[in-house]
């Protein structure tokens, strides 16, 4: 049960290490935005409208908060399952779809274009999550979790090995980067963007976060390692903010561990947000980017924070 903290500082927000001192906020206190989602995925915010977009998967919709006024209205029924959500770098709406087993992008003209539905000439799993990186080009990750069952989807074959995918953004050619992850999900480039972080969801024992060197000319991926072992947790999506830390969706495996954790750029567990929920994913938004919007199992929770989320995340 949701119960808004009435005194400062808010105990949910809680410090693992010092080092979280400096991003913890005593004067700010987690304020749930909106609930009645059967499963909240993909936030993803527009400074240029004042306004916060999310997917609430099994429901078909992608629903909309209005930051000055905090009504809550449909954007689009039926999504298609959209899952995850970013803005390229020109600032147009990119969507992944469960259902369509596709990646689109909004045109500003409100036309939908297909970026990629296929690989080799078969279709994709189910797109999950995907951010953009400063050169234009669209990375996204694409496991079968959409495919799986008939709610977050429509169960279907899988045709494809699960794999996290480049787009070039002038050729529109789609290129595997990595193969060998055991259900990739969650993705962020670190601030200079010399690495990939991206979540193994399906990894055992632990789930995990594996960290990729970008190598060549910046289109390609070195071997991964594992940078965060989640131990009892379970990461799904995450943000980084310009100092390098993970800001990681977390929980499922007991109510304690329900919430954001934040890791520093070394892996080391610093601080955590206490949800009545599971955080599934997350972005940073506001107008100096400095509020974090958490989309939790059935709910949108927000906290403002002590530092900014990274251009383009």
């Amino acid at each position: 049960m949701w119960q808004p903290n009435d005194r400062y500082p808010d105990p949910a927000v809680r410090v693992l290490d010092p080092a979280f001192n400096r991003y913890r906020l005593a004067l700010a206190s987690v304020e749930r935005l909106y609930t009645g989602c059967r499963w909240s995925e993909g936030p993803v915010y527009f400074g240029d409208g004042r306004y916060l977009l999310w997917s609430d998967i099994p429901n078909n919709r992608v629903l909309r908060w209005d930051e000055e006024s905090g009504n809550v209205t449909i954007f689009r029924k039926p999504s298609n399952n959209a899952n995850g959500h970013t803005r390229d770098r020109r600032g147009r709406l990119i969507a992944c779809e469960h259902d369509a087993r596709r990646l689109v992008r909004f045109e500003y003209d409100g036309a939908i274009t297909v970026l990629a539905d296929s690989y080799n000439g078969k279709p994709l799993n189910s797109p999950n999550d995907v951010v953009v990186k400063s050169d234009g080009s669209i990375w996204f990750t694409d496991p079968p979790f959409g495919i799986w069952s008939n709610y977050e989807g429509h169960v279907a074959e899988v045709e494809n090995k699960p794999a996290v995918y480049r787009l070039d953004p002038s050729t529109g050619k789609l290129t595997v980067v990595a193969d060998d992850i055991p259900g990739p999900n969650g993705l962020a480039f670190s601030p200079d963007e010399k690495k990939l972080y991206i979540v193994a969801s399906r990894a055992e024992p632990n789930r995990q976060i594996l960290a990729y060197d970008v190598t060549g000319d910046g289109t390609k991926l070195g071997k991964g390692s594992v940078f965060i072992d989640a131990g009892p947790g379970s990461p799904d999506g995450f943000r980084v903010d310009v100092d390098g830390n993970l800001w990681c969706g977390w929980g499922m495996g007991s109510p304690e561990l329900d919430g954001v954790r934040v890791f520093d750029p070394t892996g080391k567990p610093i601080g955590h947000i206490e949800l009545p929920e599971r955080c599934a994913n997350l972005c940073f938004g506001g107008r100096y980017r400095n509020r974090l919007f958490m989309a939790a199992s059935h709910s949108l929770y927000a906290l403002y924070v002590n530092t900014q989320g990274v251009a383009g995340g």
